[in-house]
């Protein structure tokens, strides 16, 4: 069963192993093993539901608390030390599309306000309700809504209710030959829809694209009608109307049907872990491989933080000494970058792009290690996040944050992140591991990932200030140095109020005079997106 206060199936657990534990107490001390509060306790805080009965409605106390959490810090820290605020006065679970017509018009009979949820697992704050909404809130569960409806093999285009999880996804259209090649690190819980309106971005996106580039059309339910987008090829009759849905995080309406652009399934994959002698090396050879339009599926380059924190939490330590004096002998010691490249295609069009590739970085400095790394990483890519929860049980959070800014300014960015990190932490006393990969890259710029350890306070309130702290910090840090404040996760309530310093005053203004125009009584007015759009 998936956890209620954590990350993925509660039957797996991932270790820490003593090496690692030993590597974090010397980075930033000893942690506080918390005691989480029970799922008993917590339901017995939730008051009763305000909500009329309906049959396609469930008001159990389980059942709302599950769907008013995602899987931020914030969410974390509210579930398991059980400080939680407001939840959601039920969940709809629809199984079509007139289901969900039938509960927004009820909704908009009754004055509710109506918070859609997919997977849930937003990491900016897209599913709590507000503190102070007067109104009752109804969660619209889309998770029932998963068929294939239609497949196109001559448009490659694919028909999928919006409700559907990644591994459903991908099964349904495997089973037909095809793939979406959509792979973000919350696949296996992360919905369809969910992923066109935050406009989400996959692993390997440098081949199959991100939501901008497969989302070709779909049906929206407004509070007033629908919006029918046909998945034309291309057109020049004046603005995309998909644009008004991808990113749109519920606020003008459902997505209840999505077509999506879909490639035939590869012939070969590759993932191949090459060293390189630094960060500037690094950096240079992959804004090369992504202005040379090597078909490459991924690259994902870690600086020497992050490269030093893999190899000293993978354990096997005798195998990793091994290495690290191959490294230093070929010239990769110290600051010593690791990068992840991605091959996918026919056999023919791996082999070519793993010669030019590894031709362009070997001009860098750059040591393959082959598929050894690689194939390592691709066994464990949606695995590794279930460490969150085994790094909680040590006393420990984990908090990312993440971006994008045109080449030029990566380092900068980087280095602003991580510094105002640590210096939010260093407020209270407190030391942070700061690390970074970039897990995009494009010719003009490229993502910043940045990952944030830092201990769990003695009690909920001390916790979150130290997040909310360090939240602050770097999302300034990210603003002052010209980047996005969102390059793969949305924007939700948590990121809300940093909109502005990206689209300005007009453009915020012209995206809330959109939501108006749609949703005119506030149906699905839960703050996301933008903050203060009354």
């Amino acid at each position: 069963m998936r956890r209620w206060n954590g990350w993925g199936d509660d039957t797996v657990a991932a270790t820490l192993a003593p090496e690692a534990l030993a590597f974090l107490q010397e980075r930033i001390g000893a942690g506080l093993t918390p005691q989480d509060a029970s799922l008993e306790a917590v339901c017995a805080q939730i008051p009763p539901s305000r909500l009329p009965t309906h049959p396609l409605v469930d008001r159990s106390p389980e059942a709302r608390l599950r769907s008013s959490y995602g899987q931020s810090l914030g969410d974390w820290i509210a579930l398991r030390f059980g400080a939680i605020g407001r939840v959601s006065d039920g969940v709809a679970f629809p199984e079509s599309r007139e289901q969900v017509r039938e509960l927004l018009d009820w909704a908009a009979a009754q004055n509710l306000l109506v918070i859609p949820c997919g997977g849930a697992t937003s990491v900016v704050g897209h599913l709590s309700p507000a503190a102070d909404e007067p109104r009752a809130v109804l969660t619209l569960n889309l998770t029932r809504l998963r068929a294939l409806t239609a497949l196109n093999r001559e448009a490659q285009l694919a028909d999928f209710q919006a409700g559907v999880l990644g591994p459903d996804l991908e099964a349904q259209l495997r089973a037909q030959g095809y793939t979406l090649g959509h792979f973000p690190q919350s696949f296996e819980y992360a919905s369809l829809g969910g992923w066109v309106v935050t406009r989400s971005s996959g692993q390997q996106s440098l081949r199959y694209g991100r939501a901008e580039q497969w989302f070709a059309g779909g049906r929206l339910l407004t509070p007033g009608g629908e919006l029918l987008i046909p998945p034309l090829p291309a057109s020049a009759a004046g603005p995309d109307l998909r644009e008004w849905v991808l990113g749109s995080e519920g606020r003008i309406g459902v997505l209840t049907d999505v077509t999506v652009r879909v490639q035939r399934l590869p012939e070969s994959e590759r993932f191949l872990g090459v060293f390189l002698p630094s960060w500037d090396a690094g950096l240079a050879a992959v804004r090369e491989l992504a202005q040379a339009r090597v078909p490459l599926s991924m690259l994902r380059l870690a600086n020497a933080v992050e490269t030093d924190t893999t190899l000293r939490l993978a354990g096997h330590a005798g195998q990793i000494a091994w290495l690290e004096r191959f490294l230093s002998w070929r010239g990769c010691s110290d600051g010593k970058v690791l990068l992840f490249v991605g091959l996918t295609g026919s056999a023919t069009q791996v082999r070519v792009a793993r010669r030019e590739a590894l031709a362009l970085l070997r001009r860098f400095g750059g040591v393959s290690t082959g598929q050894l790394l690689g194939k390592k990483w691709a066994a464990k890519r949606f695995a590794g996040v279930y460490l969150r929860n085994a790094l909680w049980e040590a006393g420990y959070m984990v908090d990312t944050m993440e971006t994008a800014i045109p080449w030029g300014g990566t380092t900068a960015m980087v280095n602003a992140i991580e510094t105002a990190g640590r210096e939010a932490l260093a407020r209270f006393g407190e030391r942070c591991h700061a690390y970074t990969h970039l897990s995009h890259v494009y010719a003009t710029g490229s993502s910043v990932y940045s990952t944030f350890v830092f201990r769990i306070g003695a009690s909920a309130e001390e916790s979150r200030a130290r997040w909310v702290a360090l939240k602050a910090a770097v999302s300034e840090a990210i603003v002052a140095q010209g980047g996005t404040i969102s390059h793969q996760h949305g924007v939700g309530r948590d990121h809300a109020s940093y909109l502005v310093a990206e689209k300005g005053a007009g453009g915020v203004a012209a995206i809330a005079s959109m939501v108006r125009h749609f949703d005119p009584a506030r149906l699905l007015g839960s703050g996301n997106l933008i903050a203060g759009d009354e």
